[in-house]
């Protein structure tokens, strides 16, 4: 027994898929001994592994086949391979031996979907974020290998609005923006993405992303309602105007206050929800001033604020408050004893402030003298008066509501 059992390889590699099942078969190379009787090739003996056995089949002419025999279902993603020895033994006393180291690869079957490592992926983003800008970035990973643990992303079902908005890496998975956030469309977005592997496996996880509000929005003034023209004679704290000021942005950005900006005698009041009413704060008079202007400012608390205007015009109508007033208090004129009826004494005039019919004078003479006669035009009047025994009658002239005598 001067040769010992001799393999043609010294490493045999075997590669078996992880679907084969149990009972499965897979011929062995067989080891050669030159030795002759009970000196020849007598048996074969594997390591010890739960997962396979040995089996010895007798071939025609004598010669035995090693099998290894599959004891239970292999899982790549468990353990990928296994190294076992294969040894030949002979039948001489002492025993001689040869050995084979037996590599066995477990190839993969796409048993194994994506798993995301996150079933809900949340960010926090400002509304005015670029566009192309990364949001977030999901990662899934399968235990299969090659193709089967090549996962690619995409969106689940989602709404176009939201593919206006945000675009996925399908190798990265980074989620970007593709259009403008609007915090006052809309302040949240959830929808769901895929992770498929190269099987056709899918799995699924959502993505909820919060806009952050930033102060991109002025305050909106709205006039609702004006009371135009307003009498000079309106009592302090008569509404002229009720407007709304409304900001649609959140938190401070959106808190408003309101001022008046102008010389007026005006003020504004707020009132609820952004309510607001514009009020006579003094007393007013179109003879000197027959149209009030202001601007209504509106200003957030943003950082930093912005703002708005809207200017308000309101006429101030007349009210019969000034009485007319002659040029002169007092009127004196010299005549002819002789003077014929109808001759011109002297002209005097009148004037009133206020407008329109209240502005407009009229004159007739007190008393109503015998001899004596006011002619009336637009601006002016003009006396005569009737001598006689060179007596001169006076009479009082009367203008409106104010008399002057003479």
């Amino acid at each position: 027994n001067d040769n010992s059992p001799v393999f043609r390889k010294a490493i045999l590699d075997l590669e078996i898929g992880e679907w084969t099942l149990p009972g499965a078969r897979f011929p062995l190379e067989m080891a050669r001994d030159l030795d002759a009787g009970s000196n020849s090739l007598l048996t074969y003996q594997l390591t010890s592994n739960p997962s396979f056995s040995l089996s010895v089949k007798e071939k025609p002419g004598g010669k035995k086949q090693p099998e290894l025999v599959l004891e239970r279902v292999l899982d790549r993603e468990k353990q990928s391979s296994f190294e076992l020895v294969l040894m030949a033994v002979d039948g001489g006393d002492p025993a001689r031996s040869g050995t084979v180291q037996v590599r066995i690869n477990v190839t993969d079957a796409n048993d194994n979907p994506p798993v995301f490592r996150k079933s809900l992926y949340e960010a926090r983003v400002p509304e005015n974020l670029p566009v192309e800008s990364v949001v977030l970035r999901v990662l899934a990973t399968d235990a299969d290998a090659g193709s089967n643990g090549r996962v690619s992303y995409s969106f689940g079902s989602v709404p176009d609005s939201v593919r206006a908005l945000f675009t996925i890496d399908s190798e990265s998975g980074e989620v970007r923006t593709a259009g403008p956030l609007d915090f006052e469309e809309k302040n949240k977005y959830i929808f769901g993405l895929e992770a498929k592997d190269g099987g056709g496996l899918v799995s699924h996880c959502k993505v909820q992303i919060d806009i952050m509000d930033e102060n991109d929005n002025a305050p909106e003034i709205t006039l609702l309602s004006v009371s135009s023209p307003v009498p000079e004679d309106a009592p302090a704290g008569t509404v002229v105007a009720l407007l709304k000021v409304r900001d649609r942005d959140s938190g401070e950005n959106g808190q408003v206050s309101c001022e008046l900006s102008g010389e007026a005698p005006l003020s504004i009041v707020a009132s609820s929800g952004g309510s607001y009413k514009v009020v006579t704060s003094g007393a007013l008079d179109r003879e000197q001033a027959s149209e009030q202007r202001v601007t209504v400012v509106a200003r957030d608390r943003g950082r930093p604020a912005l703002w708005s205007s809207r200017e308000l015009v309101l006429e101030v109508s007349d009210v019969n408050d000034n009485a007319p007033v002659f040029e002169e208090a007092a009127y004196s004129a010299y005549v002819a004893e002789n003077n014929a009826a109808g001759a011109l004494v002297l002209r005097v005039q009148a004037r009133d402030a206020d407008a329109g019919a209240n502005g407009r004078v009229s004159y007739w003479l007190a008393g109503g003298s015998a001899g004596a006669a006011v002619e009336q035009t637009l601006t002016h009047a003009s006396v005569q008066l009737e001598i006689t025994e060179l007596k001169l009658y006076g009479v009082s002239c009367f203008a409106g509501k104010l008399i002057r005598k003479w």
